[in-house]
């Protein structure tokens, strides 16, 4: 049997606070080629999602712990759907080929992902070219827009 309890989403949390990528996981699925992939995702505040698509499979998020930001783009980089997962919205599917980004609200954040399988690594064809690669200049103004974006807006350098 396979199980998250409050304890690990606490030690999954420590351990994304204390890694630069300020994100850490638990895979639920035995090897990368399974053909459903599901994990629970630490990420704190300050982690940064590029936008980014999954042409092969939609994506299931739901919390577990905290509030996050999800944001959906057209292919220009517009944001066309916003909803804060956590309040009002527990569980969201987004489509394959659909652009999004996540943004952590809270410190301890914990979301829960399922996809199909198997894992494809993203590419830059899969990534917003408007939007700075992870670990590059200019993602933490990115992820401060990601908290006030809106339906219609658009990331201005």
């Amino acid at each position: 049997m396979k199980q998250i309890t409050r304890s690990d989403l606490r030690h999954m949390s420590e351990q994304a606070a204390s890694v630069a990528r300020l994100r850490s996981h638990r895979t639920l699925h035995e090897e990368l080629s399974d053909p459903v992939q599901r994990l629970a995702i630490a990420m704190e505040p300050r982690t940064y999602i590029r936008p980014h698509r999954h042409p092969q499979t939609w994506e299931l998020l739901t919390p577990l712990k905290g509030r996050f930001v999800v944001l959906q783009f057209n292919d220009a980089g517009e944001v066309t759907h916003r909803i804060v997962l956590g309040e009002d919205i527990l569980l969201q599917e987004i489509p394959a080929f659909s652009w999004h980004a996540v943004l952590s609200l809270d410190e301890g954040g914990v979301i829960f992902e399922v996809k199909h399988g198997p894992y494809q690594a993203l590419t830059e064809d899969d990534c917003q070219h408007w939007a700075p690669q992870e670990g590059a200049e200019g993602t933490a103004e990115v992820m401060a827009w990601y908290a006030s974006a809106q339906p219609g807006d658009r990331y201005l350098k």
